[in-house]
């Protein structure tokens, strides 16, 4: 039963709700209902979101110092991957402004509290081992193309990357591969951490209802990861600071976008 409870929640039987058609004034909505949800609290989500471009640097140093430049971009837009997973507390921000209720910093680790936890740890999980499957496939195509020899510096890497065959090879192979692992995260979170947070459903009917919600919506849902992907890149463009900026709009807005598309 526990396992069951993990899987579809605590009823006896799951429960899978309805899913709305929405157009683009929907996402044009959830952005600036996430954007006043962020300038509620601006200190808080920016300390928040500021935790993106620090694990930037991170990468960047662990990276360097292992010798294994080929992973630094992998690494960098694959973290994207599990951010519908470290974007809980902005969720759980956004649910208390909604229902009027305290939301300070201390109050967003209500998540913890949640009787869904077990599911949102598993679903989690599953995110991290996307994660890994990416930078696995990333560092297989380098080696396909490159060999297993590293490059001697990141200068010389990049050069490798733009002015020969193969590099251009891997940046269109690369990103292609990308695209697929960054669709299924897509299609498989983009309303079950919010959901799994507003509601005790079970991993298994929230990763259902996302992929229905997709299904029935997939423009808008294209143009909502466009969305995502362009907001990502801009805020990493000045080092990776504008993402103190990005990352938290965006998850608020997440958050507003489930609460428009599920019943």
């Amino acid at each position: 039963m526990a396992n069951f409870h993990v899987l579809a929640g605590g009823t006896e039987t799951p429960a899978y709700p309805a899913i709305r058609k929405i157009g683009m004034i929907d996402l044009m909505s959830a952005l600036s209902e996430g954007t006043r949800d962020f300038w509620a609290k601006p200190s808080h989500y920016a300390f928040l979101g500021l935790i993106y471009p620090v694990m930037g640097v991170l990468l960047a140093l662990w990276t360097s110092g292992a010798n294994t430049w080929p992973l630094l971009y992998p690494l960098v837009s694959g973290f994207a991957l599990v951010g519908p997973f470290a974007a809980l507390p902005l969720y759980e921000i956004s649910r208390r402004l909604e229902a009027g209720e305290p939301a300070t910093w201390s109050d967003a680790r209500g998540v913890l509290r949640s009787p869904a936890l077990p599911a949102i740890a598993v679903l989690g999980l599953l995110l991290f081992a996307v994660f890994t499957l990416w930078l696995t496939s990333a560092q297989a195509l380098y080696e396909a193309l490159f060999g297993f020899r590293p490059p001697a510096s990141l200068w010389s890497f990049v050069g490798e990357v733009l002015t020969t065959q193969q590099g251009w090879t891997l940046i269109v192979a690369g990103n292609l591969v990308g695209l697929v692992f960054a669709v299924v995260t897509l299609a498989t979170t983009v309303v079950a951490f919010p959901m799994l947070l507003d509601r005790d459903c079970g991993a298994m009917v929230a990763v259902q209802t996302s992929v229905r919600a997709v299904i029935a919506n997939p423009v808008p849902m294209a143009l909502w990861g466009l969305i995502v992907a362009g907001a990502l890149v801009l805020g990493s463009l000045p080092l990776l600071v504008g993402l103190a900026v990005a990352v938290p709009v965006l998850g608020h807005a997440t958050w507003h976008l489930y609460r428009r598309i599920v019943v």
